[in-house]
């Protein structure tokens, strides 16, 4: 099963993003210049706070209060980078613990200067004096930090006040810790290679193996997903798939229903009857009932497909069964459930997996891929040589618009598993693309993290199609991030709603569905030729394969999370296999709990899952109406787009930058078709 990977990752719920120096970053500092950096720069920003707050309330102005918020915020998040990634990158334990550490650290100074009483009544005293002075983006600005510190409770008693902060402060940390166990992990199951059955020569031949000669499969997704769709030996599957949805079970299920319970407790304090609705509230759904009835209508669109495929795969079980030997227990159990939709996809479209892979090299994708991002965007990508890199194999690059020569900005790739790294795939914001306060643009740097398949002697990298998508989605993020042309830190680059966060990198997913930037991005990695046409003809074909059940896993998601938001407490073991079986149809494995292992839940998407879908629905929108419509490598297109899209950051409202980019406002019918479903002819929220 394929499950939505990536996101646009920070520590601490998409508030900050590091950085402000052009390639000064460095990746070489001890634990100590960790802990001293962290002190310094908490001193540096409380001064700045602390002179705001000291103001005669007849004295604030724009110049004393709204730009020096603006230029400490900005030297915040400019030097927070250093501090905070090295936890999810590092090859150093001890580097990564300090980072951790850090993090802590920081997010207690995130909660303290965000409930400064003081600061906030300048803020609103300002706010008051000044009704009509000021720019789109300034007026946005100040409305923003007065909502904030509403939000934060502080019109509220102090007492109130002081335990909202204890409170939060122990949210920030409990997250960290939560993220923190599921990096750290490095569980591996032992197999022999009659138990992997099914698998291809290019798997087997990236495992290590044990001096009895069986062979070590981690849980990282390199190895967990090819061996799930691709292993004949249910019970391998069985074991695989206990062993991922037990990852830090014991710790982390105490940690998140401690959590749950914790934002419950906030909320209530706040006025709120959830932290789902509290933290809706400023999305683009604004409350939970929204989100509710989004779920429910998709859920009634995909039941009955849902329906039908479950037939077709159980009816594949069977025959299976009984032409390899294994007992039929009547049932889809979670660990047939990505092996038969694999199956499924050979059996309807006849989608060659072992001869498609040999085509996906990963730095034939890489050409691919950044030959179409730098053509469609109007820009130019150069490796940096002998740039600083927090390890060996990390390339950083520098972006520049064609037409003018100027540099946009800088990213890196980190595209291979390592112990203690972050084990997902995500786009990490690392410096904000907005004005500086010498009224010049700061230039925005950004991470892609991966965890692509290791290359082998006498065996490239290859990727996986979904992979590929992987790819595309997440350097999405990153040209997000490097095109933003924000005045203030606080709106540059994915530092939008989180419901519209995904919709520019889901957008660029489709590029992986047609035939010409296929084409571009696929040569075989022994000899260069191109994918057979067949071949390409039936893979395109195959993307309406088991979508009624693909969509389904995303709407049990949803549903758990707003359940568990919805909730004073909650047994998330209990609530995950309630939604399982009642909306998939498929029950959760014994002594298994999801949920424990399941990051977004504790890395800013917290009551807003939903946003993968949510997002999808405009992102289908934006393709097939623009872009499929005038050609999906029109360069005109694809600036108008870089333009009110990209560069806007979250300086303007996503419902705004939508119908400015589609000339109306969006709805779900391009989703529908997209996936083979029955178009609803509904408006969106």
């Amino acid at each position: 099963m394929t499950i939505q990977s990536g996101s646009v990752m920070s520590a601490r719920d998409r508030s900050s993003q590091a950085g402000n120096k052009r390639n000064a970053l460095r990746w070489d500092l001890t634990p100590d210049d960790i802990r001293t950096s962290t002190d310094s720069l908490i001193n540096r920003v409380k001064a700045v706070y602390d002179d705001i707050g000291s103001l005669k309330i007849e004295n604030v102005s724009v110049e004393n209060t709204l730009k020096a918020l603006a230029h400490a915020k900005l030297d915040y998040a400019s030097s927070l980078h250093v501090l905070d990634f090295p936890q999810y990158v590092c090859p150093s334990k001890e580097v990564r613990a300090a980072s951790t550490e850090a993090d802590k650290k920081l997010s207690e100074f995130d909660v303290e200067i965000s409930m400064r009483e003081d600061v906030f009544m300048r803020i609103t005293a300002l706010q008051k004096k000044l009704q009509d002075n000021l720019s789109p983006e300034e007026k946005r600005f100040l409305d923003r930090l007065v909502t904030l510190g509403k939000r934060k409770g502080l019109h509220l008693s102090k007492d109130m006040q002081e335990e909202i902060k204890r409170s939060s402060k122990l949210i920030c940390k409990l997250s960290i810790e939560f993220n923190k166990n599921l990096n750290e992990d490095n569980t591996f199951l032992v197999f022999s290679e009659n138990e992997l059955g099914g698998l291809a020569d290019s798997f087997l031949n990236g495992l290590d193996k044990t001096a009895d000669g069986r062979y070590q499969v981690t849980l990282e997704y390199p190895h967990y997903f090819p061996l799930m769709k691709r292993c004949h030996n249910p019970e391998t599957r069985r074991k695989m798939e206990t062993a991922f949805h037990s990852r830090c079970k014991e710790v982390n299920t105490a940690i998140l229903e401690q959590l749950i319970q914790l934002k419950a407790k906030v909320a209530d304090l706040l006025g709120y009857s959830s932290h789902a609705n509290y933290v809706l509230e400023i999305n683009m759904a604004k409350n939970a009932s929204n989100v509710s009835d989004f779920l429910d209508s998709f859920y009634e669109t995909l039941k009955p497909i849902g329906v039908k495929e479950r037939k077709y795969i159980l009816a594949l079980k069977k025959r299976d069964c009984l032409m390899k030997g294994y007992r039929f227990d009547g049932q889809i159990n979670a660990w047939d459930l990505p092996y038969y939709m694999n199956q499924v996809e050979q059996c309807k479209f006849a989608v060659d997996k072992d001869k498609l892979i040999e085509y996906f090299p990963l730095d034939v994708v890489t050409e691919g891929l950044l030959g179409i991002y730098q053509e469609l965007l109007g820009l130019k990508f150069t490796e940096v040589e002998h740039a600083h890199v927090w390890q060996e194999n990390v390339k950083c690059y520098s972006a520049r618009d064609t037409e003018t020569g100027e540099e946009v900005g800088q990213f890196y790739m980190d595209l291979h598993p390592r112990e203690g790294k972050y084990g997902h795939a995500a786009c990490f914001g690392l410096q904000p693309g907005c004005r500086g306060p010498d009224g010049k643009r700061r230039l925005p740097v950004a991470a892609m993290v991966a965890n692509f398949t290791k290359p082998r002697k006498g065996w490239p990298s290859l990727l996986q199609h979904h992979e590929v998508e992987t790819y595309f989605h997440e350097f999405g993020h990153v040209m997000h991030e490097l095109c933003s042309k924000t005045t203030f830190s606080e709106f540059s680059g994915t530092l939008v709603e989180t419901d519209f966060v995904e919709v520019p990198s889901q957008m660029l997913e489709n590029w992986v569905w047609e035939k010409e930037p296929l084409k571009r991005m696929s040569r075989h990695y022994k000899d260069g030729s191109p994918i057979p046409e067949s071949l390409l003809d039936k893979l395109i074909a195959s993307r309406v394969a088991n979508t009624g059940m693909m969509n389904l896993r995303q709407v049990v998601l949803g549903k758990v999370d707003q359940s568990l938001h919805s909730s004073p407490r909650a047994d998330t073991a209990e609530v995950f296999a309630k939604h399982c079986q009642d909306i998939l149809g498929v029950p959760a494995t014994p002594g298994t709990n999801m949920p424990a292992s399941f990051s977004h839940l504790a890395g800013g998407y917290d009551g807003q899952y939903y946003s993968y879908l949510w997002s999808e629905v405009y992102s289908m929108d934006i393709f097939c109406s623009r872009f499929k419509k005038d050609g999906i490598m029109n360069p005109k297109v694809g600036k108008e787009y870089r333009r009110v899209i990209l560069e806007a950051g979250g300086s303007v409202d996503g419902v705004d930058m939508l119908k400015t980019f589609l000339g109306r406002g969006p709805c779900q019918d391009a989703f529908f078709q997209c996936k083979g479903l029955k178009s609803q002819k509904t408006p969106t929220l």
